[in-house]
């Protein structure tokens, strides 16, 4: 992978707020929540803030193989990785800020309180260029012409 490639991901990554994160159940279920997507600079690993007594935390400890998605307005990047459940207090810290504390009013240095990291194996992203706007009117361009729309840029990147 290229530090190109990587900055790319970092870019469309960049000014998202929320990620789904998508684990696997004891049960061999996949199942996803909207999480908060924590503001450090991209380097292949994603943080989020959770509650230690959320249930889906034990899916982590099961099977730690996990996928983030995230995108808007006609950019996605899907990240697979390996999760890790992190209790640093330091890092906690690091990462704090008032909308975090509006979920977790205990802060950061309360044992409830922990971090799951998302160690990036790879990643695949579409980012269309424009706007919706410009990808819709791509579509109805490729149907009036038969020709394939111009849905941008897609890659699978290596982490």
């Amino acid at each position: 992978m290229s530090a190109e490639d990587t900055r790319k991901v970092a870019e469309l990554l960049k000014g998202e707020r929320f990620g789904f994160l998508t684990t696997t159940t004891p049960e061999g279920k996949l199942t996803s929540r909207p999480m908060a997507l924590q503001e450090v600079e991209f380097d292949g690993d994603l943080w989020f803030f959770a509650e230690q007594s959320a249930p889906w935390l034990g899916h982590i400890s099961h099977s730690p193989q996990v996928n983030v998605g995230a995108g808007s307005g006609g950019s996605w990047v899907s990240l697979t990785g390996e999760a890790v459940i992190v209790g640093d207090v330091a890092k906690k810290k690091e990462l704090w800020n008032s909308g975090v504390e509006a979920w977790l009013p205990q802060g950061p240095e309360d044992p409830s309180v922990v971090l799951v990291k998302v160690d990036g194996d790879s990643a695949e992203y579409w980012d269309s260029p424009g706007n919706r706007l410009a990808t819709a009117f791509s579509f109805v361009k490729a149907k009036a012409t038969g020709d394939k729309p111009d849905t941008g840029d897609h890659k699978k990147v290596d982490l």
